[in-house]
């Protein structure tokens, strides 16, 4: 399966958490334009990973079906923390997380065979685990659960539409990728949907500031 199409299927998160957030979370439904909002998104993300439209039906069943499974389990997993009344700290639900994930990753690895004797370690794979372990784990979940409970999990997975736009513009700047036409009208189409979604928002900033009626 090709990154393109992973991109996709893992862009499908915003959507997934509405459909579970009808069912746990009532309060955080979204109206008809923030639903339309959403689906402009994800059109937006599909023009920015221009995938082969023979990958999106061909083989691979089972790579997709994994994919599209963590995706699920993220949005849902979103849902749940939101709707949950545990009296936990965000940073001891962080670090329960990153516990329980990482033994189950071991867990896993055992299972399919691999061993840890067999990991060939270089100065470029400790300092990619590393910054993996700090910045993307540890410092991007502890801001991810915080605007979760500020935000609420419909919106703050609206991530999953940017994300490819950093990928493209980090693969610009260190692997000297070009950025295509597919790039700019991508992104201009996830801003049309996040500005749909966020409009009440938006327009109560652009009122405090003098901007607008």
């Amino acid at each position: 399966m090709t990154s393109a199409v992973a991109a996709v299927i893992v862009s499908l998160s915003p959507v997934l958490t509405t459909v579970f957030a009808r069912a746990f979370l009532p309060s955080e439904r979204l109206t008809v334009v923030g639903v339309v909002g959403l689906l402009v998104g994800l059109v937006g993300a599909v023009v920015l990973a221009a995938p082969d439209p023979s990958n999106l039906t061909g083989g691979g069943t089972l790579a997709k079906a994994l994919v599209f499974l963590a995706a699920a389990s993220f949005a849902l997993g979103s849902v749940l923390t939101r709707a949950s009344e545990a009296d936990l700290s965000i940073e001891t639900m962080e670090a329960w997380s990153m516990l329980l994930g990482a033994g189950l990753l071991h867990v896993l690895s055992l299972a399919l065979g691999e061993s840890i004797a067999e990991v060939a370690w270089t100065a470029e794979g400790v300092a990619a685990l590393a910054y993996l372990a700090i910045a993307a784990s540890g410092i991007g979940f502890l801001v991810y659960f915080e605007l979760l409970d500020r935000l609420g999990p419909i919106e703050i997975n609206l991530v999953s539409y940017v994300a490819p736009v950093f990928a493209a513009v980090s693969g610009w700047l260190f692997l000297g990728e070009g950025i295509t036409r597919n790039t700019v009208v991508g992104f201009l189409i996830i801003c049309v949907g996040f500005a749909l979604v966020k409009r009440t928002a938006i327009r109560a900033e652009l009122r405090s500031r003098g901007i607008g009626a």
